[in-house]
């Protein structure tokens, strides 16, 4: 059958149909499932396994006070409507409710029976019962509690005079049935059970070693406070305790075109995350039911929501464990981001952007002259103007220092702090705050959208006039997350980029939507369609016989629009490969919709956060790198950036990362027909791990530039003469 006979013919099928997508919170699930599977892979070393278990309970914390807390607001509210898969917000929480139990299990099962016994091996010991403590460790904990923990507690009892406290969001606490002492030493045949509770306090380390000749032995502070509970509460007979933890509905609401003070509302929106709905309740499996019964109801938590977890609470307390010294030979060697060649220490650089454009590749090159640029351009008097989106920034940003610098400098500054990225709102004011205090101009994002983009725009007065060099990356302005994050920038002086660029923050500023744009293309009004019609160029193409093939590395994919379109091109010949880290809900192995596309995930020691898409147009191949995932909210709610990689060795480098990515065998997983994901399996294959030949390439490119500039040193310097008499 030809491809346009075939096309012609899967025309008839509706791909509105619901059977052709996945659900998004099940694909999600499915990822956090890959994430463990790196905890249980034993090629990986084993404090690198320690740490990925960790991330996954970080991860699950996260997806219940957004994604559940979302579907259990749509199912208060009596919103029905069925999501891309068909399935109403009720079944999608029934099914997920399933689905989560079913991945606790096997976090639980893989720290028991597998973590523990080969940490305990190498010398890390942890105690998870303070009643398997030998007599002098008993000794040191107990003394640890008088002089460290102690006074930091708050024990709160509940009776008739005193409600039931706010258990607050994310917080370990200790529940206990206890008793009021008998007077005088009279016993009463009946025993009154109240109900009282303990915080286990954040400030504290949760990890506490004990004297151990050989190893690392710890413990616990929750356990800790456990076996001290009877100093808590002095006039009571403790009849037991117990750790649970709750999480609560995150998501925050926010009446933006009512709020005079977007910050006031933020702020004021922060609090409410205390008390809002419970939507999960982890528990000791071995819970006294009538402790289980109370903190149900006080709670107003359903069984369906409750998690009986055998093991310690809160799995996040293991990333600590893999920060001790001594066990380097348990983790990843140590990789140090390469220098940029193209900008060596102390160089001018707007001279070196002026000589070509310049492509970042994070985590394997540093991040360090994005802050460079920052930097030079707030001490330049030639700089006229800094323009900088900030989305996710380090705690000790030098950015923000950089930034601040510039305005005191008298420099035109303008930031655009998105206050509203989620868990980092309160990080965000602190910042805000600090640059008008500063002198900057600041914009706190606009309403309705949040403000996804990364870009900055540097002014600067030339002998020939006024240039604009421009950074555009896929990641945030974080020097901490670009050692662990893969990201892609470019820096440079393009004149039709520059031109958007200013569209691009007047738009921001003043509302000034561009007539058009020269080469960057931005959401929410502009970038789906160009996407869209990328994807259908493609397929016009395929179907007049032509080459064809798209490659996208992105993150989530959940937009209707595209995977129809993505599927509409697949029909008529299109080979699309896609490399998505997360979410996706288009289904693979369709026959005649999709049985030229293939998805892959990749998860290794760092985080695949890069957008990259490749188009090959007729081999006049296209290069965009972006911001946006191919996601509605990216897409339609979102201020987002695509840009073009126009220089060709910069398109040759960019393509040699989509290609390596697409040879991976040992940490890529391919999506099967089913919607799970299988390894590759290798015979006859060469054995690539993508992160580690990135690596291997930085060091390798380092060590050649080095090599040449010795070479011409020696060359420069040393004679014959002067070679032998060294």
């Amino acid at each position: 059958m030809s491809v346009d006979k075939a096309y012609k013919q899967e025309k008839k099928a509706d791909l509105k149909e619901h059977k052709y997508y996945y659900n998004r919170e099940l694909s999600w699930i499915l990822f956090n499932e890959r994430v463990l599977d790196e905890a249980r892979d034993r090629s990986n070393p084993l404090l690198e396994r320690v740490k990925f278990l960790s991330i996954t309970a970080s991860n699950l914390d996260e997806f219940f006070m957004i994604r559940v807390a979302s579907l259990k607001d749509m199912v208060n509210a009596g919103y029905s409507k069925p999501d891309i898969a068909g399935m109403s917000p009720a079944k999608q929480l029934t099914r997920l409710s399933t689905a989560t139990h079913k991945l606790v299990d096997r976090q639980y099962s893989t720290l028991l029976r597998s973590l523990m016994p080969l940490m305990s091996n190498e010398g890390i010991h942890l105690i998870l019962k303070h009643e398997d403590l030998n007599n002098e460790q008993k000794e040191y904990v107990d003394d640890y509690f008088l002089k460290n923990v102690y006074p930091v507690l708050t024990p709160m009892a509940v009776d008739s005079s005193r409600p039931f406290p706010l258990i607050r969001n994310n917080t370990l606490n200790i529940g206990a049935l206890v008793s009021k002492k008998p007077k005088n030493g009279h016993k009463s045949n009946k025993v009154e059970k109240e109900f009282a509770t303990v915080q286990v306090p954040s400030v504290l380390p949760r990890i506490v070693k004990l004297p151990c000749d050989d190893g690392d032995t710890v413990i616990l502070l929750e356990e800790i406070i456990e076996r001290n509970m009877g100093k808590l509460f002095a006039n009571y007979d403790v009849i037991c305790a117990y750790p649970f933890r709750i999480m609560r509905n995150a998501d925050l609401t926010i009446e933006e075109d009512e709020a005079a003070d977007l910050l006031k509302e933020i702020e004021r929106q922060l609090k409410k995350r205390q008390w809002g709905e419970v939507i999960r309740l982890e528990v000791a499996d071995d819970t006294d039911p009538k402790l289980m019964k109370i903190l149900l109801k006080e709670l107003n938590c359903r069984e369906e929501a409750v998690y009986r977890i055998q093991g310690p609470l809160d799995l996040t307390f293991l990333m600590k464990l893999c920060s001790f010294e001594g066990y380097e030979r348990l983790k990843d060697p140590v990789f140090t981001p390469q220098p940029v060649l193209e900008l060596p220490p102390d160089c001018d650089i707007f001279e070196a952007i002026r000589n070509s454009d310049i492509l970042l590749h994070h985590p394997y090159e540093t991040f360090k002259p994005i802050v460079d640029f920052i930097r030079q351009a707030a001490r330049d008097p030639n700089v006229l103007a800094i323009k900088q989106t900030l989305y996710r920034v380090s705690g000790h940003s030098p950015i923000i220092a950089a930034l601040a610098q510039a305005a005191e400098n008298g420099k035109q500054v303008t930031v655009l702090v998105e206050l509203k990225a989620r868990f980092d709102e309160e990080n965000n004011i602190i910042w805000a705050k600090k640059l008008e205090q500063a002198g900057c101009h600041v914009i706190y994002g606009l309403v309705g959208l949040k403000t996804h983009s990364k870009i900055t725009l540097v002014v600067r007065r030339e002998d020939d006039g006024i240039r604009r060099y421009v950074h555009l990356g896929t990641g945030n302005y974080n020097d901490s997350t670009a050692k662990l994050y893969t990201d892609i920038g470019l820096l440079t002086c393009s004149e039709p980029v520059g031109e958007d660029a200013t569209a691009v923050f007047n738009m921001l500023s003043g509302y000034s939507e561009p007539l058009n744009w020269n080469r960057l293309s931005v959401a929410p009004l502009w970038l789906k369609d160009k996407f869209l019609s990328l994807i259908r160029r493609e397929m016009n193409h395929a179907m007049q016989g032509k080459s064809a093939r798209i490659i996208a590395k992105i993150n989530s994919l959940c937009d209707k629009d595209i995977i129809m379109a993505l599927y509409e091109a697949s029909t008529a010949g299109v080979k699309i490969d896609l490399i998505i880290r997360g979410i996706c809900c288009l289904r693979t192995g369709i026959p005649g919709i999709s049985d030229n596309i293939s998805v892959r995930s990749i998860v290794g020691r760092f985080l695949e956060h890069s957008r990259i898409f490749y188009f090959e147009n007729c081999g006049n191949n296209e290069i965009y790198c972006g911001s946006a995932d191919w996601m509605p909210r990216n897409l339609e709610r979102r201020v987002e950036i695509l840009f073009p990689i126009e220089e060709e060795k910069l398109k040759e480098r960019v393509y040699n990362i989509l290609d390596t990515m697409l040879r991976d065998t040992l940490k890529a997983r391919v999506m099967n027909a089913e919607g799970g994901y299988d390894r590759i399996d290798k015979r006859g294959k060469e054995l690539l791990s993508c992160q580690a030949e990135f690596c291997a390439q930085a060091v390798a490119r380092t060590g050649e530039h080095i090599r040449k500039s010795r070479s011409v040193e020696n060359k420069r310097v040393f004679t014959p003469e002067t070679q032998i008499k060294e």
